[in-house]
C-alpha cells in the first residue's frame, strides 16, 4: 500500500455496476482487499479505509462489510468458530510518516446484522517507528495446516517484509517472538502452504496511481516457514527475487494483494484487486481468478471467455456431442498416390461441414448427449456464453451451452443424466458452472439437477457415456478441456 491515497479516496465515492467478465459484477470497488472469507453462506472481503464488500453468490458484490479501525490493507481468516481480522494503522507514508502498527481483533460473525456481531478491542502485534527499515502496514495472515501455528507478515517498499508469530487462540503476538526479515522490494505480502512448500507472495511495483500503477504479484517458496523464500531462478526474495503470478493484462492494470481460497481439492481461487479497470472508470476493482499450480508454482488462471468450443473429456480425448446420425462430408482420400503427382498444383481446400447441411436431418425434439471422436462436425461445436442475470458462484457467472448456431441446449435431467433439449429456456438445469481446476483442466457442473440436492458434475462414466456424478479431482473422468476456441462475433 504505497502513496497517492488521494486517488483511492476519490475512486470510492463513484458508483457503477457494469458486467465485466474479467472481474466481478455489481459494485466490486475496493482497494487492498483482504483474503475472501465465507461466513454463514456469504462471502466477505475488507479493504483500506474500513468497510468492504459482501456477496451472496461470489459473483455479484456490493458494499456493506463492516470493519472498525480504519487504516489500511487488512486481512481476515476463520480460526475455529471465530473470525480474526488484522489491519494496519498509519504506516506506508500514510499520515505523513513511516511509523505504523499492526492490530488484530476477533468477531463471532462477519454479518453486521447478526446479534452476535461485535468486534473485540484491537491489540497491537507489530509496530514500526519513523526511521525504521520496515513499515508496519499491509498485513497478511497464514495458519500453518501442518503445525497449527499462526504467522503474520507485513511491510512495504520502504524497507523489509517482516514475519512474526501470533497466538492462534488469542491473536496476540507470541511472547518473546522476534520479527525476522523475509523479503524486500515488495509489499502486500501473505503466506500460504501447499505440498510441503511455504510460499511468500508479495506485490512489486507502484500502486495508488490508477492506470499508471505498475503493481505485479510475485512469489517465492521455501521448505521452511521462515524462509529463505527462493524464486524459479534461484534468487531469494530478500534479494528482491520473485516469480510472476499475475501482472497487468489488457485494460486491467496493476494487480495486487493476493488471497487464496480453497473450495475443495483441485478447485482453488485467487483474489486480488486491479489498481485500475479502464472499462469501469479506471477504478480499483476486486478480481477473482482460478488458481493454477504448475510444477508446484502458483499461477493465475485466465477468466473463461464466451466462444465456440469443442468440449473434450480428459478421459480419452473424445468430444462431447449431440447424439445424431453421422453425415459424411466431401474430401475423400485426396492424399492417396503419394508423390506421383508431385508436379500438380495444390488442391482446393475442403470446406467445413455447415450446420445448414445437417440440421434438417436432426430430430425435432430432445436428444441424448454422448462422447465421440472429434471430427469437426456441427453437432460437436458448442457455443458457451455467460448468462449475467442468472446469478453466479465464486469468481464466475453461470453459462449456457448450446449447439453452435442453434438454441439446442445442454441440460441436466432428473435421472442425473445429460441431454440436449430443443430450446434454451434459462432453467437452472440448463445453466452451467465452469471452474478451471488447479491442473488447468475444467470442471463443468449444472446449477441444479432436478430432484437432487447434492452437487453433481459432468463426468465420463464410460468412453462414450457422459453423465452426472460426484466430482473427483483424482479421476480424469471428472475433467474436461475446451478446444478450438472461436470468439463470439
Amino acid at each position: 500500500m504505497k502513496q497517492n491515497i488521494k486517488y483511492l479516496c476519490a475512486g470510492l465515492i463513484l458508483s457503477a455496476a457494469a458486467v465485466d467478465m474479467y472481474g466481478q459484477i455489481g459494485a466490486p470497488f475496493i482497494h487492498d482487499p483482504s483474503t475472501i472469507v465465507e461466513c454463514d453462506g456469504k462471502y466477505y472481503t475488507f479493504g483500506t479505509g474500513g468497510g468492504g464488500l459482501i456477496s451472496e453468490d461470489g459473483w455479484h458484490w456490493s458494499g456493506g462489510a463492516v470493519r472498525p479501525g480504519g487504516g489500511a490493507a487488512p486481512d481476515a481468516m476463520k480460526i475455529g468458530d471465530r473470525y480474526l481480522v488484522a489491519y494496519s494503522a498509519t504506516g506506508g507514508g500514510l499520515g505523513g510518516g513511516h511509523a505504523g502498527r499492526i492490530l488484530t481483533m476477533w468477531n463471532k460473525t462477519l454479518d453486521p446484522n447478526s446479534p452476535d456481531f461485535k468486534y473485540t478491542d484491537p491489540v497491537v502485534v507489530a509496530s514500526s517507528v519513523e526511521d525504521e527499515d520496515c513499515d508496519a502496514i499491509d498485513v497478511g495472515l497464514m495458519l500453518d495446516p501442518t503445525t497449527g501455528r499462526l504467522w503474520c507478515t507485513y511491510g512495504t517498499y520502504y524497507g523489509f517484509i517482516r514475519q512474526v508469530e501470533l497466538d492462534p487462540a488469542t491473536g496476540f503476538r507470541v511472547e518473546g517472538n522476534e520479527a525476522i526479515d523475509v523479503a524486500v522490494d515488495c509489499e502486500a505480502s501473505v503466506m500460504m502452504y501447499r505440498n510441503g512448500w511455504y510460499y511468500l507472495l508479495g506485490t512489486h511495483g507502484t500502486c495508488c496511481d490508477g492506470a499508471n500503477s505498475t503493481y505485479t504479484i510475485y512469489v517465492g517458496r521455501s521448505r521452511s516457514v521462515n524462509g529463505p523464500f527462493i524464486d524459479n531462478v534461484g534468487r531469494t526474495m530478500i534479494e528482491g527475487g520473485g516469480r510472476k503470478v499475475l501482472s497487468t493484462e489488457g485494460r486491467r492494470v496493476g494487480p495486487g494483494h493476493f488471497g487464496r481460497y480453497i473450495i475443495e481439492e483441485g478447485v482453488e481461487k485467487m483474489s486480488c484487486h486491479f489498481e485500475a479497470d479502464l472499462d469501469q472508470g479506471g477504478r480499483s476493482v476486486l478480481a477473482i481468478r482460478p488458481l493454477l499450480w504448475k510444477n508446484d508454482w502458483p499461477e493465475a488462471g485466465d477468466p473463461f471467455e464466451d466462444g465456440v468450443y469443442e468440449i473434450e473429456t480428459a478421459r480419452n480425448g473424445y468430444a462431447l456431442e449431440m447424439t445424431v446420425d453421422f453425415v459424411r462430408t466431401g474430401g475423400g482420400m485426396g492424399g492417396m498416390g503419394g508423390g506421383r503427382n508431385g508436379g500438380a498444383s495444390a488442391p482446393a481446400s475442403v470446406p467445413n461441414q455447415q450446420l445448414s447441411e445437417v440440421i434438417d436431418s436432426w430430430p425435432k425434439g430432445d436428444c441424448q448427449a454422448r462422447n465421440g471422436y472429434y471430427v469437426a462436425r456441427p453437432w460437436q461445436r458448442w457455443t458457451v456464453q455467460a448468462v449475467p442475470d442468472a446469478g453466479g458462484y465464486l469468481g464466475g457467472p453461470y453459462y449456457k451451452i448450446l449447439i453452435a448456431g442453434t438454441e439446442r441446449a445442454l441440460a441436466a435431467t432428473a435421472d442425473a443424466e445429460v441431454q440436449v433439449v430443443s430450446a434454451f429456456t434459462g432453467a437452472d438445469e440448463q445453466l452451467w458452472r465452469i471452474d478451471q481446476l488447479t491442473d488447468g483442466s475444467f470442471r463443468i457442473m449444472p446449477k441444479k439437477v432436478p430432484g437432487h440436492s447434492e452437487p453433481l458434475a459432468l463426468v465420463s462414466m464410460g468412453d462414450c457415456t457422459p453423465t452426472l456424478a460426484g466430482f473427483n479431482f483424482s479421476s480424469d473422468n471428472s475433467k474436461w478441456y475446451f478446444r478450438h476456441f472461436e470468439p463470439l462475433k
